[in-house]
C-alpha cells in the first residue's frame, strides 16, 4: 500500500551548489489519520562509485581526499578514505564511473560489472548512488590520478585484507567503501 502525499509548500532554500528545499506536506497513514511533516531536502543529483580491483596482487585502489562535512563532524583534518565517486551530471552510470576513475585513480577501466543502486542518506538526501567494481592491472594505468580543477586526491594501493582491516579499525568509514569491499568480500574473488 502506498501513502498518499499532500504537497504543501515547496520552497527553495538554497541554490548556492546544490539545492536545499524546504518541504511541507500532509502524509495519510495506512489507518487514515493524517499528519504534517516539513522536512528539508538536499537534491545533490545522483552519483556511481566504483572499487578497483587486483586479483593477482590482492590489492584495491582506493582514494583519501578533504570533505568538509566530515571536518565538521569531528573528523580531525577532514581527509577520507572513500571509492573513487562522482556525480552523474547528464552521463549514465557507467560514462560517469569509468570518466571518475580514470581521473581519480589514473586507472583506465575495461569491464565494469554494476553491483547495486542505492540511496545512501533517504531521510534528507535525493542522491541514489551506483556502485561498480573492476578489475585493474599497471596496463590500465592511464596517468598517476589525483582529480581534476579543485580536487586534491591522493591515491592508495593495498592490500585487500589491510583495508577489510581498515574497515574494522575505524581508517575507512565511507559507506561507499565500507559497502563495496564487504560485497568484494562475500564475491570470493578476492580467496
Amino acid at each position: 500500500m502506498s501513502f498518499k502525499i499532500d504537497l504543501i509548500k515547496d520552497k527553495v532554500l538554497s541554490d548556492n551548489y546544490f539545492i536545499l528545499r524546504n518541504i511541507t506536506y500532509d502524509l495519510t497513514r495506512k489507518n487514515g489519520e493524517v499528519i504534517q511533516h516539513k522536512r528539508e531536502v538536499y537534491d545533490r543529483g545522483n552519483g556511481a562509485t566504483i572499487l578497483l580491483y587486483n586479483r593477482e596482487k590482492r590489492t584495491v585502489v582506493l582514494i583519501r581526499q578533504f570533505r568538509i562535512a566530515t571536518w565538521v563532524n569531528g573528523n580531525k583534518d577532514g581527509r577520507l578514505i572513500e571509492t573513487c565517486a562522482g556525480l552523474l551530471d547528464d552521463d549514465e552510470p557507467e560514462v560517469c564511473i569509468r570518466k571518475e576513475a580514470v581521473e581519480e585513480t589514473g586507472y583506465q577501466v575495461g569491464d565494469v560489472q554494476k553491483v547495486f543502486e542505492l540511496y545512501m542518506s533517504p531521510g534528507g538526501v535525493t542522491e541514489i548512488v551506483h556502485f561498480f567494481i573492476a578489475e585493474y592491472d599497471e596496463r590500465s594505468r592511464a596517468n598517476s590520478g589525483g582529480g581534476v580543477e579543485d580536487e586534491d586526491i591522493e591515491v592508495i594501493e593495498l592490500p585487500f585484507t589491510e583495508a577489510l582491516a581498515m574497515v574494522s579499525n575505524g581508517d575507512i568509514r565511507d559507506g561507499k567503501a565500507v559497502i563495496l569491499l564487504q560485497y568484494l568480500k562475500s564475491t570470493g574473488l578476492m580467496d
